[in-house]
């Protein structure tokens, strides 16, 4: 098994996550954190039903750096850590119902093979512990009309995972650059990325500025609606296009982090993901920065990746 490891590495050194469709997103219009902040605190039209798709048990050293200061005072150790699969339904009563991640599809875990996911997948991924709750199929049945798009945090397979229940007809709204930005880690999970978005909408790309030496620009914010009620925030460094959103509900805003930050413990303690992250220093950048945004609104609530 190494050897064929060490082989299918040395054949995508620089692979792209999946070869599926990319274009620019036909919804959203560029805004600004300042712009964002002028608004949210004002009682708003969207409504968000965060839904457990899944009860999951992974290892901490995934979820936190456990080498981090905050961890090591206090005295974490690996272990294994229960979390959940989320999808949020929010919805909108202009524009419909919208899915901020997919849960996950019952299809895919009685047999992840036939929905795609790889061997190597299944072999570092523990499906077998991932219980499920209310399943995407589930969540779609008792939304009346069905929903109008996707918006991912990013693309990482168990925020996929409800894929196989997704229409093929419904958009699919992605960080810059989430899909195409290349690394190594992609070779181990590029074919399932790939099978689980085959027959399905292009990704579109939410229109968030590059700066030419750093990549995607940190705290970048796009209007999703353009009406000021709904907002994707660029937090990259969990994955390359990672985003983070806001929404004006009744009752104040909402701050769907994504996996920015996995567990309420790394954000009450401001320590980033471990071993799960691609890139920790800019993580901790983004994370520091929606720590911060939160601190300004103290009316926000905050709903982590996984707990």
């Amino acid at each position: 098994m190494r050897s064929l490891v060490f082989g299918i590495l040395l054949l995508c050194q620089g692979c792209n996550l999946s070869d599926h469709g990319v274009a620019q997103s036909k919804l959203g219009k560029p805004s600004s954190l300042a712009e964002m902040e002028k608004l949210i605190d004002a009682p708003g039209p969207i409504e968000v039903e965060s839904v457990n798709s899944a009860d999951w048990t992974v290892p901490l050293a995934g979820l936190l750096n456990l080498k981090s200061a905050a961890a090591q005072e206090a005295h974490l150790t690996d272990h294994p850590e229960p979390i959940h699969v989320f999808a949020h339904v929010i919805r909108h009563p202009q524009f419909g119902t919208y899915l901020v991640d997919t849960g996950v599809s019952q299809q895919l875990i009685d047999d992840p093979g036939g929905q795609g996911v790889s061997w190597l997948v299944r072999e570092v991924m523990p499906l077998d512990k991932m219980q499920i709750r209310r399943s995407t199929a589930q969540i779609l049945k008792g939304i009346p009309g069905g929903i109008h798009g996707v918006f991912f945090t990013h693309l990482h397979v168990d925020h996929i995972s409800g894929m196989p229940d997704i229409p093929g007809t419904v958009p699919l709204y992605v960080g810059r650059s989430e899909s195409t930005q290349t690394s190594l880690q992609n070779a181990f999970v590029r074919g399932t990325t790939t099978r689980l978005l085959e027959g399905k909408a292009a990704l579109q790309e939410w229109p968030f500025r590059l700066d030419e030496q750093n990549g995607l620009v940190v705290g970048d914010v796009v209007d999703i609606f353009g009406d000021g009620s709904a907002f994707a925030i660029s937090a990259p460094g969990h994955t390359p296009g990672s985003t983070a959103y806001v929404l004006r509900t009744a009752k104040g805003p909402v701050l769907l982090t994504g996996d920015t930050c996995h567990t309420r413990w790394g954000w009450e303690h401001s320590v980033e993901p471990g071993s799960y992250t691609a890139d920790q220093p800019t993580n901790r950048r983004s994370l520091l920065m929606l720590e911060e945004l939160s601190r300004r609104h103290p009316a926000m609530e905050v709903r982590v990746g996984h707990q």
